[in-house]
């Protein structure tokens, strides 16, 4: 009975791994995609039950795919370790509620979301939003220096230029706003120009301003973002290529350090003997 459950398994893990299952599910999730977007149209009644009809069938299909995916585990505890794998599970689940009654806006809602299980399906994405969810602690430093540097330039913007224009400089939180408008270039020399009619220095206050959040800041978290992505990359490839520790996770620096250590061990021993 357990070689038979075995036999099962390695068939579904096999069917799960296959590059034309996993193509298939991409083109269902690509599908889902276009029948969210079609439903957006002015279409006849006929086609809204064409659609129906292919929209319960994407919904069975993520069904049958989500419960191959978990058979073919090998540990069934471990599967919700994974956070794709919870995020893939919601998504499934959430589709299964009927799009009729008072759950019909949390119904579409849901169906919208399944477009996001192209993340979890192409390795790609799934590092780069790895490597996004990793950088936010770091990038939450900069982002912190930058709102006092926002705060500061606020307060100064604020009580220079109060008197040319209250509805731009009027206190410290639309001084804010304005230098957020600044920071994203969006007709920022309009601003600029209004000021300089009667403070012409001025324009040193913008640029240093511009110097400071658009340039220092951005370029500061993007090496932040990239710095992690080239981790992330370099665990995607110990993974592809078998270099794991015993709990499947990659196999350190250190581990690798120790191995070496103990080759050249035995290296020096058979030395010795010979």
């Amino acid at each position: 009975m357990n070689s038979q459950v075995l036999r099962i398994q390695r068939s579904l893990k096999k069917l799960d791994s296959s590059n034309i299952f996993q193509g298939i599910v991409i083109a269902v999730i690509i599908l889902s995609a276009l029948l969210i977007g079609a439903k957006t149209h002015d279409l006849p009644p006929q086609a809204f039950t064409v659609l129906s009809v292919l929209d319960t069938g994407v919904t069975v299909f993520f069904v049958i795919e989500i419960v191959i995916r978990y058979m073919a585990y090998p540990n069934k505890k471990k599967f919700f370790h994974s956070g794709w794998n919870i995020f893939d599970t919601v998504i499934v689940i959430g589709s299964l509620i009927p799009t009729g009654g008072s759950g019909v806006l949390l119904a579409r809602l849901l169906r919208v979301f399944r477009v996001l299980r192209l993340v979890s399906m192409v390795p790609e994405l799934r590092i780069l939003i790895n490597a996004l969810l990793k950088a936010i602690p770091r990038m939450g430093y900069i982002g912190l220096l930058m709102f006092v540097i926002f705060y500061i330039y606020a307060a100064i913007g604020s009580i220079l230029f109060n008197q040319i224009n209250e509805v731009l400089w009027g206190d410290l939180s639309i001084s804010m706003l304005t230098l957020f408008r600044v920071a994203t270039f969006e007709d920022w020399t309009d601003v600029m120009y209004e000021t300089m009619a009667v403070h012409p220095m001025s324009w040193i206050y913008y640029l240093s301003f511009i110097f400071l959040t658009a340039f220092i800041f951005l370029n500061m978290m993007v090496g932040t973002v990239l710095e992690v992505m080239g981790q992330e990359h370099e665990n995607f490839r110990a993974q592809a290529h078998g270099e794991t520790a015993e709990g499947g996770e990659p196999a350190s620096r250190a581990q690798i350090d120790k191995l070496e250590q103990e080759l050249a061990e035995i290296k020096a021993l058979l030395k010795q003997k010979l």
